[in-house]
C-alpha cells in the first residue's frame, strides 16, 4: 500500500494549520486528490495533544503527516514561515486575527512567498459586526436561513447534522477556492488571501431554495413541500422490520411505477400533485410499505424504476452490492472509509497515509521539505517543535 499521494493534484504542497471540523476536511479533500499535505500539531507542556483521544479514527486526518509545533515558542512561527517559503498553499480555521498575533498571518506569509495561496476559514467571515462571535455549525446553518428549511411539517427545524455548516458549505468550499485560486496562479503568477465562512457556504448550498421561496414555489412551512417530505413519492417509510425505504418518484412515470410497485395502480387516486391529499397518502404508503421488510421491497423493486432505494445504516453500507463494486467505501487501515471522490480517467487516487498521531512525523517532514537538520535538532531542544516518534522511544 503506497504512503506517497496519488491524483491530479500531486506535487502541490499544503500547509495546514491543525483544527477540527471543516478545515480537516478540507485538507482531506487536497490529500484525497493528491496534494502533499503537512498538518502543524501544537505541542503542549512537552506532551501531544488534539481533537480527541484516539487518533486513529480521526478519518478527515487521513493521506498526511503530522509535525508537532509551538506557535507560541519564539521560534515555533518561524518554522511555518520557513515551510511557507516551499509550498503552494496554507490553511487554518482560527478566529479572525490569531494567526496575525501568531506572526503567520497572511501579510507574513506572502511576504515569505507571494504565490501562496491563504485559505481562511471561519464561522462568521473576516468581517462584518459578528466576525469574533463564537459559534457552531448549526447557529451558521440557522442564521444563514437554512435550518428553517429542514424538518418535518409540524415539528421544529432538525439539525442536519455537519454536513451544511462544517463540511458542505465549509470545507468543500474552501477546497474549491483554493483549486481556483490554484487555477487564477497559472495566470497571474501571485497568491491570494480566500475569506471561507460557514454561513456563506451554507447560504450558497441552499441557492435554488431562496429562489423558489421568492417565486411562490416553495412553502416556509416545514415539510409540506415536495422534497423536504411533504410529498407521499418523496419520503422515507419504515418497513416491517423497523428498518426503512426511501422512495423518490418525482417524475409521472416514476410515480406510477411507484404506484404499481404498491399495489395502487388500479385504485382511482388523487392527482399527484394535489398537496390536500399528500397526508392521506401518506398514510397510505405508509401502511402499505409496512408490511414488508426493507430487504423485500428491495427485492420487489429491482428493474422497476420506481425511484426505490434502502436506507443503509453505516455498518451495512460495505456489504451494498452497487456500492462494492464501485468501490465507493474502501477498507483502509482496518478502518471502512469512503473512497476519494470524484474519480479520474488519467490521474486516478487512492488513500495513502492512515490518520497521524499529532507529530508522529516532525523530523521526517522537516527534512523531506528541506529544513537545515541542525536547525532542526536546535529546535527540538529548545521545545519550539517536538517528535512524537522520539518521545515514545524515549
Amino acid at each position: 500500500m503506497s504512503e506517497r499521494p496519488t491524483g491530479p493534484l500531486e506535487g502541490v504542497r499544503v500547509i495546514e494549520i491543525g483544527g477540527i471540523g471543516p478545515g480537516p476536511f478540507c485538507a482531506m479533500l487536497l490529500a484525497d486528490l493528491g496534494a502533499e499535505v503537512l498538518r502543524v500539531d501544537r505541542v503542549k507542556g512537552g506532551g501531544l495533544v488534539g481533537p480527541s483521544d484516539d487518533f486513529s479514527t480521526e478519518l478527515m486526518n487521513r493521506g498526511r503527516r503530522s509535525i508537532a509545533v509551538d506557535l507560541k515558542h519564539p521560534d515555533g512561527p518561524g518554522v511555518v514561515l520557513d515551510l511557507v517559503e516551499r509550498a503552494d498553499v496554507l490553511m487554518e480555521g482560527f478566529r479572525p486575527g490569531v494567526t496575525e498575533r501568531l506572526g503567520i498571518g497572511p501579510d507574513a506569509c506572502l511576504e515569505r512567498n507571494p504565490k501562496l495561496i491563504y485559505g481562511r476559514m471561519t464561522g462568521y467571515g473576516q468581517d462584518g459586526p459578528m466576525a469574533q462571535a463564537v459559534g457552531h455549525d448549526l447557529n451558521y446553518v440557522a442564521q444563514a436561513g437554512v435550518l428553517s428549511m429542514v424538518g418535518r411539517r409540524g415539528q421544529p427545524p432538525t439539525p442536519p447534522l455537519s454536513f451544511v455548516g462544517d463540511f458542505g458549505g465549509g470545507g468543500m468550499v474552501l477546497a474549491l477556492g483554493i483549486l481556483a485560486a490554484l487555477v487564477e496562479r497559472q495566470r497571474s503568477g501571485r497568491g491570494q488571501v480566500i475569506d471561507a465562512a460557514m454561513i456563506d457556504g451554507a447560504a450558497l448550498l441552499a441557492t435554488c431554495f431562496f429562489g423558489y421561496v421568492q417565486t411562490g414555489a416553495w412553502s416556509t412551512e416545514r415539510g409540506t413541500n415536495i422534497v423536504d417530505s411533504g410529498a407521499p413519492f418523496y419520503d422515507a417509510y419504515e418497513t416491517a422490520d423497523g428498518k426503512w425505504l426511501t422512495v423518490a418518484a418525482m417524475e409521472p412515470q416514476f410515480y406510477a411505477n411507484l404506484l404499481g410497485l404498491l399495489g395502487l395502480d388500479g385504485e382511482d387516486l388523487p392527482d399527484q400533485h394535489d398537496k390536500a391529499s399528500w397526508p392521506d397518502m401518506k398514510r397510505r404508503f405508509a401502511e402499505i410499505i409496512a408490511t414488508k421488510t426493507r430487504d423485500e421491497w428491495c427485492a420487489l423493486a429491482e428493474g422497476v424504476e420506481a425511484c426505490v432505494a434502502p436506507v443503509l445504516g453505516p455498518d451495512e453500507v460495505e456489504q451494498d452490492e452497487h456500492l462494492r463494486e464501485r468501490g465507493t467505501f474502501v477498507r483502509h487501515h482496518g478502518l471502512v472509509q469512503p473512497a476519494p471522490a470524484p474519480r479520474f480517467s488519467r490521474t486516478p487516487t487512492a488513500l495513502s497515509r492512515k490518520p497521524p498521531l499529532p507529530g508522529e512525523h516532525t523530523t521526517e517532514a522537516l527534512a523531506d521539505w528541506g529544513l537545515d537538520p541542525d536547525h532542526v535538532a536546535s529546535l527540538e531542544r529548545s521545545g519550539a517543535i517536538a517528535d512524537l516518534q522520539k518521545q515514545e522511544v524515549a
